[in-house]
């Protein structure tokens, strides 16, 4: 698959995004405090990859830690449709929720490559033991 624009949104709807997304080039899940508790899947875009429709109002901050990710969530429904911040290079990013994809297949996400991070022990190269749970 090459790189394909999709739309997206939180649950009630105010949210709403499109990003560019390769999901053959893989998607994460991460056993950190916070993805853990969300159960968070994603993918990483650049910025030019993502486009925020509407909802700039709707949107909330979390940050923990070093704060160097933005975990935005909709103020409404509480959705966490996306982070943003800055990789160990120094390089912008979002990390998209791929559950907040309204017109990707179920069977292009069951098929699409899943990288595991070991965020729990801040050793993000090193995927976890044990993933099943993610």
């Amino acid at each position: 698959m090459t790189c394909r624009t999709y739309r997206g949104s939180c649950h009630c709807g105010q949210v709403q995004f499109e990003t560019d997304i390769d999901l053959d080039a893989g998607t994460a899940k991460c056993n950190c405090s916070i993805c853990l508790k969300r159960r968070y899947w994603c993918a990483f875009v650049s910025p030019e990859q993502f486009r925020l429709q509407s909802g700039a109002d709707k949107l909330a901050d979390y940050q923990f830690a070093s704060g160097s990710v933005h975990h935005r969530f909709c103020t409404t429904c509480g959705i966490a449709v996306f982070g943003q911040g800055k990789g160990p290079d120094g390089a912008a990013f979002y990390s998209v929720s791929l559950v907040c994809l309204d017109d990707v297949d179920p069977v292009e996400l069951a098929e699409a490559p899943v990288n595991y991070f070991n965020g729990r022990d801040d050793n993000w190269s090193m995927q976890p033991n044990e993933t099943r749970h993610l």
